[in-house]
């Protein structure tokens, strides 16, 4: 297997793993937990160096994931209190987590070269050379079957567990009223974020991680507003990120985590704007229409309520409309028939039936007024 597929692999299937539990998340407005977890794992390497003596990657990963896991529930205990949001208490849990590591470290491993950075963040470029054994015989890359194992995993639960992860995220009161356990299924998901991103740390490193279990189920968030379809836009936008990240970093000589990354924060740049629902150049569309058929409605009344015969400029003038505005304003009507230009704007037949047919529909909507006392 090629160096350049086994990297492709590998980004994929991170990609792919981060998504479905990274839409969750954001679903439940806890995208920081990731980047929240990348740090907080600090004490456990420290511990499993402190127990195993060495800097295996094995004990290091398990370590760091039980602090993980503990993370996740001290973040849940903290938000349980009803006293601080979600936000709130992973910024309180984090920083303690990683500051204690740190201590960890000066006060027992002062004269050792240990940190995140040389026992578990790791760099998928290094990814086919570090191979799996089984016994004496090397059976491929280690990242790719440890990757392709969680992606296994994730799309299990996801699969197994959909329409419980659905209920519980979007309405837990009714889930646990129908007799299902939100808690615990949340803690089993926030379980499977933190080996997800603790395993994926030490084969891709830290940017890459945080990048994808946010950035695709984001952008997929922006495109769709069914969860099955989330799901699956934000795996094609990680896979399409990894791939095309790739290439961009051949190209540049760059970092491939970096160029994932940057690929990633660009295609969601472009579902912010050209998203046909929540997009920006969707907004900005349907605040244009919706200000044009008001300033029409609000020229169709002033005519109907006898102030005809103002020229352009002035009906400009009174509204305190831009010229050309005004101008567009009037010709849309005009091209309806519902207003002509004869010695100054006056109503046509046609636009007096608009403005009587409105008002009454607007007086049917209308709820009654209430009677004080007689």
């Amino acid at each position: 297997m090629s160096p350049t597929l086994v990297i492709l692999l590998v980004g994929s299937c991170v990609a792919a793993a981060c998504a479905l539990v990274g839409c969750f998340l954001v679903l439940r407005e806890m995208a920081l937990l990731g980047d929240a977890i990348s740090h907080a794992v600090l004490p456990g390497i420290v511990v499993a160096f402190l127990i195993t003596g060495e800097r295996s990657p094995l004990p290091m990963v398990i370590g760091a994931g039980i602090v993980g896991v503990l993370t996740v529930f001290l973040v849940e205990i903290s938000n349980r209190t009803r006293r601080l949001q979600e936000d709130a208490s992973i910024g309180v849990v984090f920083p303690a987590l990683f500051a204690l590591g740190v201590i960890m470290i000066s006060r027992w491993a002062g004269q050792v070269d240990l940190d995140l950075d040389c026992v578990l963040y790791g760099e998928i470029a290094y990814a086919p050379w570090d191979t799996l054994m089984l016994g004496d015989r090397p059976i491929g890359p280690k990242a790719l079957w440890v990757n392709g194992v969680i992606l296994a995993i994730n799309l299990f639960f996801v699969l197994g567990f959909y329409k419980e992860l659905k209920l519980t995220t979007f309405d837990p009161a009714l889930a646990m009223t129908l007799g299902f356990a939100p808690t615990a299924l949340h803690y089993l998901l926030m379980t499977l974020v933190s080996v997800t991103v603790v395993c994926a740390f030490e084969s891709v490193g830290a940017i890459l991680v945080v990048a994808m279990l946010v950035v695709p189920p984001a952008t997929a968030y922006l495109l769709t507003e069914r969860l099955s379809r989330m799901l699956v836009v934000a795996v094609v936008s990680g896979v399409l990120s990894a791939v095309l990240g790739y290439l961009l970093a051949h190209r540049l000589d760059a970092s491939i985590a970096g160029a994932i990354a940057v690929v990633a924060g660009v295609l969601f740049l472009l579902a912010f704007l050209a998203s046909p629902r929540h997009g920006l150049i969707a907004k900005l569309a349907r605040y244009r229409r919706v200000r044009i058929a008001t300033a029409e409605r609000l020229l169709l009344a002033h005519l109907h309520n006898g102030q005809g015969g103002l020229s352009t400029g002035q009906i400009a003038q009174r509204f305190r409309w831009r010229p050309g505005f005004a101008r567009r304003v009037i010709d849309r009507l005009s091209g309806r028939e519902w207003i002509v230009d004869r010695d100054g704007l006056r109503l046509t037949s046609t636009g007096e039936a608009v403005i009587e047919a409105t008002g009454q529909k607007e007086l049917r909507h209308r709820p009654a007024p209430e009677l004080g006392p007689i």
